[in-house]
């Protein structure tokens, strides 16, 4: 399996096989769901914590280092295909939109090579 072979529909389906196997439906609704992926970014974010920016290339060579951010990446994306089975939200769909709404918010001619807070009033 790779990102160039592997779809969101098999992803989703793998995750929901691996949570229907155990009955663990009943623990798997958007509530629950949306804090197991805040739960896990945080362990995620908890392996860059005291690094500066010119640390990161470096840190994220060393292998013990990038192992455990490689699995909490894994947690956050699993938690968030089974965000979207429970809610049955379309993820392909739903990052295309977002996408059509970023590219309408942060226009290339305007936000090329930098980034500036949109005017108040601009949707988010």
């Amino acid at each position: 399996m790779s990102d160039e072979t592997t779809t969101i529909a098999e992803l989703r389906r793998a995750v929901a096989d691996f949570v229907a196997e155990r009955e663990w439906q009943k623990y798997h609704d958007p509530k629950n769901l949306a804090m197991s992926i805040a739960i896990e970014v945080a362990e995620l974010m908890e392996h860059l914590q005291w690094l500066r920016s010119d640390q990161l290339e470096a840190a994220l060579a060393e292998q013990r280092i990038r192992a455990g951010i490689r699995e909490e990446l894994a947690d956050v994306i699993c938690f968030a295909l089974a965000f979207a089975n429970a809610a049955d939200i379309d993820v392909a769909e739903a990052v295309r939109e977002k996408l059509e709404k970023n590219a309408a918010k942060y226009p290339v001619e305007q936000f090329r090579g930098h980034y500036e807070r949109p005017a108040a009033g601009a949707d988010a």
